[in-house]
């Protein structure tokens, strides 16, 4: 671990992208960690100069609470807003910050005022929190209808388009009725990219509404155009693959769809398919949407939906900022900050993402190697910085907890490394992300603990390897 402090260690020279990192995380030196990012049930890693940023800035909130948070608090999250915006290809205005992607999908997909005859689409490979939440709201009134877009790899995007194209043509939406699309930028199980912005054109013309899950694009996808893109709703987490300490992520809804208005929370009523709420103990705000690019019955009210906490801007970013609901510790929201300095003191975002893209492709090759399988993307079109590799355990053997357990006992506690693992397709995978610490020895070590982990297991199932 780095005895540095965050200002001083910027003004030195970075290392060697490698295990050269390694001294600036806080790592058990004997952990090999491959499963940074990914889920389910991964929280990303913080680097010590961010946690000590942090720590700092959490002895002088306590310094005095008032102060800080009635003057001081806002001004840095303005700058936090800006950096992210610019990273995304966004304007400022267009950026707010919740705890999570999952609470920022469920934020939007809650809000939306739903009718009989609505429809929500979501994919095979939709992350399980989201999925739960799509068919909530499809079980509840009044019942929107749900369906699925089936997803399995290997693919490629060529075919991922022709066969979103043909579901849409075959889905069309009820005359005076909406239809939401819920799409992974980067599937997190398996996890490959998906040609989200081809889909959002394609959603676009059939006049559906895009809600992006871009849970593990901010810190993995570069030169995202957002502008460009127009998806309705994107969101992304800023703690898993942008080093930021957790949980803080970015919710981007674009200028064309809002306007904020001050209004009584009694009286209020609009004529609009889409209502956020943001409240504070001293007004209550609402971003407001009115689809006037789509078809549909307009509704005569927004009813009030689930209340998250926000951070927005009204009008300007100078003009005011609105506060969130009750007292919470947005230490981790101004952890952007002090992350993208180091993540520019490294080299930045293509330097970073090109070696760990560089090492997920070798590093997947090697893997199959010593498990005598293969890689799920040989040609590494749909592969970023996560690569998956097929475990050598046989597809005959279907997923239990029992299973799920051994694996995770076993790698985390025998042997001290992990990676995330799955079923998919009927075949075993393994999908591991590959950071700014990683080089090709993890992965040698990683497949010989596979290899150990898988065999013992079969044992103790009474298989034979």
């Amino acid at each position: 671990m780095a005895d540095s402090t965050h200002s001083g260690l910027l003004k030195g020279a970075p290392p060697k992208l490698g295990h050269e990192v390694l001294k600036y995380y806080a790592f058990d030196p004997e952990y090999i960690n491959l499963n940074n990012g990914e889920v389910p049930c991964s929280y990303g890693s913080t680097p010590v100069p961010v946690l000590d940023a942090i720590h700092k800035l959490t002895l002088q909130i306590e310094a005095n609470p008032d102060l800080f948070h009635r003057l001081h608090f806002r001004p840095l999250l303005i700058d936090v807003r800006r950096r992210i915006a610019q990273l995304i290809g966004a304007d400022i205005d267009e950026v707010v910050l919740v705890a999570n992607a999952s609470m920022g999908v469920n934020t939007v997909l809650r809000n939306f005022e739903w009718e009989n005859g609505d429809t929500i689409v979501g994919c095979s490979t939709t992350y399980g929190s989201i999925d739960k939440t799509i068919r909530y709201i499809g079980d509840i009134k009044p019942h929107p209808t749900i369906k699925q877009f089936a997803l399995q790899f290997p693919t490629t995007h060529k075919d991922i388009i022709s066969s979103f194209k043909d579901f849409v043509a075959a889905n069309p939406t009820i005359k005076d009725k909406k239809t939401v699309v819920v799409i992974d930028s980067i599937v997190s199980n398996p996890g490959v990219k998906l040609p989200w912005q081809e889909l959002v054109k394609v959603c676009k013309e059939a006049g559906f509404y895009s809600v992006i899950d871009a849970a593990h694009s901010i810190g993995q996808e570069t030169d995202i155009k957002l502008s460009k893109a127009q998806p309705d709703f994107w969101i992304s987490n800023c703690h898993k693959w942008l080093s930021a300490k957790r949980s803080v992520a970015v919710l981007y809804v674009p200028k064309r769809y809002v306007y904020l208005r001050f209004h009584d929370p009694y009286r209020f009523a609009t004529r609009a398919n889409v209502g956020i709420n943001i409240s504070s103990s001293h007004l209550s705000l609402r971003l407001i949407h009115t689809p006037r690019h789509r078809t549909g019955k307009m509704a005569n009210s927004i009813s009030s939906g689930n209340v998250k906490s926000f951070h927005v801007s009204v009008r300007s970013p100078s003009y005011y900022d609105c506060a969130g609901n009750g007292t919470i510790d947005y230490a981790p929201f101004l952890s952007v900050t002090p992350a993208l300095n180091f993540r520019n003191w490294l080299g930045g975002e293509h330097k970073i993402n090109e070696y760990c893209h560089d090492l997920a492709l070798k590093g997947g090759k090697r893997l199959a190697e010593i498990f005598g399988t293969q890689v799920m993307d040989p040609e590494g079109d749909l592969t970023l910085n996560m690569v998956n590799v097929e475990l050598p355990f046989p597809q005959t053997v279907k997923p239990t907890q029992e299973i799920d357990s051994s694996f995770k006992e076993k790698l985390l506690i025998k042997y001290k490394v992990y990676s995330a693992h799955f079923y998919h397709n009927g075949r075993w995978w393994t999908r591991c992300s590959t950071q700014v610490w990683n080089e090709l020895e993890d992965f040698e070590k990683l497949g010989k603990a596979w290899l150990s982990v898988c065999a013992e297991t079969l044992e103790e199932l009474g298989l034979k390897a």
